[in-house]
């Protein structure tokens, strides 16, 4: 009979003298390491971390933190309609322009001077509707006062120059500025609307400087061959738009590169050969500007869209449709007019 208790029960079976007899259990096997060629992940336990010169733990890549997947924004549709539409305005307003400009003579100013008036009341309604200023109605009504003083002042004024346009034009702007901060509650928003305001004031003088350039010796052929440029530029790329809006320059703008350079392109091409035919320009001549002209139209008409989609995204409520859509083709032609006169002066 064996006894009940070892007499070396107290004793570490792990020691080095022991011996496995005949009634003592045999010692638990090691535990087995893991397979090098297991799919499994390595075990955690028991790895130690290396230490940092600071004393902390070296960070693992398993705990740095997943990095969210950016967000893929939806392209706007390109409206095809709309698009044509715009480009029918564009067309309109360009012809519309060079015609009253044959109209012009050294007696005959008030013909052209109320085509720009018009123009320029479209151009103040377009921009006061769509960007919404503070004192929407007081800045359209300073708009409509500096349109109609400046050309007053370009049809009478005894010597033909853009220094009285000037002042009228900044003078509106201070007005404008102020008539704002009267309001307790547009004061909050007048940072953002000097630029609005400051465009709609600047836009309305840039339209009165076909007027003073139909008074210079080469101004009425200036006159037909940059608007004429700008104006097939704009249309151009408008339709462009509308059957290859390729490649996109942003997801949430509808335009393409291929509109904006195929329109500049075809209007120095038609700037060129009015260059031809034209008195005091040759082929040359007439290219250069009307390229001017109309880099400068299809550029503001971008811009414009991009201004449009930033406001879209700052979550400004829509405003009226027509305006938004007028916005482009107007500014255009009011940048490329003082554009049209620098190269008049400076170039021919």
């Amino acid at each position: 009979m064996f006894s009940s208790t070892s007499p070396e029960a107290g004793r570490d079976p792990w020691a080095d003298d022991a011996h496995p007899g005949p009634g003592r259990a045999h010692p638990p096997a090691p535990r087995a390491e893991p397979d090098a060629d297991d799919d499994g992940p390595p075990a955690r336990r028991g790895r130690p971390r290396r230490l940092r010169r600071g004393g902390e733990p070296a960070r693992r890549p398993d705990d740095e933190p997943d990095e969210p997947d950016e967000e893929e924004i939806e392209p706007v549709e390109v409206r095809r309609p709309l698009a044509l539409t715009v480009a029918g305005f564009a067309a309109l307003l360009g012809v519309g322009l060079v015609l009253g400009a044959q109209t012009a003579g050294p007696g005959h100013r008030l013909p052209f001077a109320f085509v720009i008036f018009g123009v320029q009341l479209l151009f103040v309604l377009a921009w006061t509707m769509a960007a919404r200023p503070p004192a929407l109605l007081l800045v359209a009504l300073f708009g409509a006062a500096v349109a109609a003083a400046a050309d007053v002042a370009a049809v009478r004024s005894d010597v033909a120059g853009l220094t009285p346009l000037g002042y009228l034009a900044a003078g509106g702007f201070v007005l404008g500025v102020l008539g704002q901060l009267v309001r307790r509650a547009d004061r909050v928003r007048v940072t953002d609307a000097l630029g609005t305001t400051l465009f709609v004031m600047f836009g309305v003088v840039a339209f009165t400087t076909l007027i003073v350039l139909g008074r210079l010796p080469a101004g009425t052929q200036a006159i037909t061959v940059c608007l004429t440029a700008a104006g097939i530029a704009l249309t151009v790329a408008r339709i462009t738009d509308a059957v290859l809006p390729w490649p996109r320059l942003a997801p949430q703008v509808p335009r393409g590169a291929a509109g904006v350079v195929l329109g500049a392109m075809v209007g120095t091409l038609v700037s060129a050969v009015l260059g031809s035919y034209l008195v005091s320009f040759t082929p040359t001549s007439g290219a250069v500007v009307g390229l001017v002209a109309a880099a400068t139209a299809v550029l503001t008409d971008l811009a414009v869209g991009y201004a449009e989609a930033g406001r879209q995204m700052a979550g400004e409520p829509p405003t009226m449709w027509v305006a938004r859509h007028m916005q482009g083709p107007l500014g255009g032609f009011a940048l490329a007019a003082p554009a049209a006169y620098a190269m008049c002066v400076l170039f021919l």
